[in-house]
C-alpha cells in the first residue's frame, strides 16, 4: 500500500519519494526511482535500514520482542503445533485442516529416503570433514539427482522440490552425522514422525533396538519450529539472491547452508557453548562478567543480545523451557558447563548493566546447552539450524519467484578505489 511521499533533496534538487506501507511494522521509502532522478545511490552497510523485499512470511518486531510465522506468534505455534504443521502454514498460508495436515506429512514422509547413489558423495570427503561441509556439497548436488523438478517456471516443480528439501535435509544430515563420527547410516523409517526420525536416524545403530524419548523427540521438534524462518536474514537474504539469478532450488538452498556456517550467523550456538567451556566453572564468572563490562577488553559474552531483538528475544522464552525439560528428563545435575550457564542466565535477568544494554540470554545461549544434552557434537549445531531453516528458507525462494516485481539482485556500491589511470608498460614501471 503507498502513502503519502517523503521528500529527498539532493544537490539542490528536491524530489518527492513514495511511501510503502505493510499490514504491521514501519514505512519504507521507495528509493525505486532516485538515481534516474538525482544521479545518486544510498548507502547501507548490511542493507540494516533497506528492505529488499515485500514478504507476507515472517515480521519481526526487535524492539517489543515478537515473532510472527503468517501472523500466528512463535509461543501459540511452538507450544501448540508440529514442525511439519508449522512448515506447511509457511509454504501455503494458512494452517493446515485435519485433512491437509494428513497429506502433507505423508508426502514428506514419503520423500526422506535420498538416491541411493548419493552414499557414495560422502566417501569422497575425508573422514574428519566438518559435517557442514558435506551438507554444502550434498545439498548441492541433489539437483544432479532430480531433474525433474528443477524447472523454476513450472509451480508443481517448484512444490515437489520444496516438499523434497523438507523431507530430505533430516536423512542428509543424519547421513552427515553418521559419517562423522565412523558409524553406519541407518534408513528413515515411515512409521515416526519427523523429529523422532531424525534422532533415530543419528542415534540408532544396527546392533540394538533404538527407542525414541518421546520428550527428546518434543524437544528436538520445538528447535526446529524456533529455527524455521527468521525474516530476511543473511542465508535467506543469500538464498533470495541465488534464485533471483534463476537458480534451480537445491543450488539455493546450497548457498544458504554455506551463508548460515558462518559464526555470527549460524554459529552462535556454537560459539556461546566454548564460552561456557571457557568460563569453565561458577566461580570464574565474576571475572568473565567483568571482562565483558570492559569497553577495553576483547570478551563477548555470547549468546546473549541479538542484532535485531532489543528486548527477550520471544524464542528464548521458549527454549529455555525446552533446556530445563530435557535437563530434567535426561537427569542432568552436576555438569559444570550447565551449571554456569544457569548462572550466567540469573546474572543476565538481574544485573542493572544487562537490563540497560538489553544483553537478555538469546536463543542461541540455550539451544546450544539443550544440543549438547541430546548427545550432538558442536559441530553439528549448525546443521542442526540449517535443517530446521530449510523450510523458511524454501518458502522464501517460492516467494520470490512468484513476486512479479522480483528482479536478479544487484546491490550498488561506494567506490573508493584508484580513479582512471593509464596503463604503463612493464619495462617502464
Amino acid at each position: 500500500m503507498t502513502g503519502k511521499g517523503a521528500d529527498v533533496s539532493v544537490g539542490g534538487k528536491t524530489i518527492e519519494l513514495p511511501t510503502r506501507s505493510g499490514t504491521i511494522g514501519p514505512d519504507v521509502i521507495d528509493i525505486g526511482t532516485l538515481y534516474k532522478n538525482t544521479g545518486t545511490f544510498t548507502y547501507d552497510p548490511g542493507f540494516t535500514s533497506t528492505a529488499s523485499c515485500e514478504s507476507k512470511i515472517t515480521y519481526i518486531d526487535g524492539d517489543e520482542g515478537v515473532l510472527l510465522h503468517r501472523g500466528y506468534p512463535i509461543e501459540q505455534l511452538a507450544e501448540h503445533g508440529d514442525f511439519l504443521e508449522v512448515c506447511y502454514l509457511l509454504l501455503y498460508g494458512d494452517l493446515p485442516t485435519k485433512a491437509q495436515k494428513d497429506d502433507f506429512d505423508h508426502r514428506v514422509t514419503h520423500h526422506t529416503m535420498v538416491h541411493e547413489q548419493m552414499s557414495r558423495f560422502f566417501t569422497g570427503f575425508r573422514r574428519d570433514a566438518h559435517p557442514m561441509a558435506v551438507m554444502c556439497g550434498c545439498v548441492g548436488a541433489l539437483s544432479a539427482f532430480y531433474h525433474d523438478s528443477t524447472d523454476i517456471t513450472d509451480p508443481h516443480q517448484r512444490m515437489v522440490a520444496s516438499l523434497r528439501m523438507i523431507a530430505k535435509m533430516p536423512t542428509i544430515a543424519a547421513m552427515a552425522y553418521k559419517y562423522h563420527i565412523g558409524q553406519p547410516f541407518v534408513y528413515p523409517k515411515n512409521d515416526l514422525d519427523y523429529a523422532s526420525n531424525f534422532l533415530r536416524m543419528c542415534f540408532a545403530v544396527p546392533c540394538e533396538e533404538y527407542v525414541v524419548n518421546p520428550v527428546l523427540s518434543r524437544a528436538m521438534d520445538r528447535i526446529f519450529i524456533l529455527h524455521a524462518d527468521h525474516e530476511q536474514n543473511a542465508s535467506t537474504s543469500t538464498v533470495r539472491l541465488a534464485g533471483s539469478s534463476g537458480a534451480n532450488p537445491f543450488a539455493c538452498i546450497a548457498a544458504g547452508i554455506a551463508c548460515l556456517w558462518g559464526p555470527a550467523h549460524g554459529g552462535a550456538n556454537e560459539a556461546a557453548l566454548n564460552m561456557l567451556a571457557e568460563i569453565g566453572s561458577v566461580d570464574r564468572i565474576p571475572e568473565y562478567v567483568a571482562r565483558a563490562k570492559d569497553k577495553n577488553d576483547p570478551f563477548r559474552l555470547m549468546g546473549f543480545g541479538h542484532r535485531v531483538y532489543k528486548n527477550y528475544d520471544p524464542r528464548a522464552r521458549i527454549m529455555q523451557k525446552t533446556t530445563h525439560e530435557v535437563l530434567g528428563e535426561l537427569g542432568i545435575k552436576d555438569d559444570p558447563m550447565l551449571e554456569v550457564a544457569m548462572e550466567l542466565e540469573r546474572i543476565a535477568l538481574t544485573d542493572e548493566y544487562f537490563i540497560e544494554k538489553k544483553l537478555y540470554p538469546n536463543i542461541d545461549f540455550y539451544s546450544g546447552i539443550t544440543l549438547k544434552a541430546l548427545g550432538f557434537p558442536t559441530t553439528m549445531f549448525t546443521v542442526l539450524f540449517a535443517l530446521a531453516r530449510t523450510v523458511g528458507w524454501i518458502a522464501q525462494w517460492n516467494e520470490m519467484i512468484e513476486d512479479p516485481e522480483q528482479r536478479i539482485g544487484r546491490p550498488r556500491q561506494l567506490y573508493i578505489g584508484e580513479p582512471k589511470r593509464d596503463y604503463t608498460p612493464v619495462s617502464k614501471r
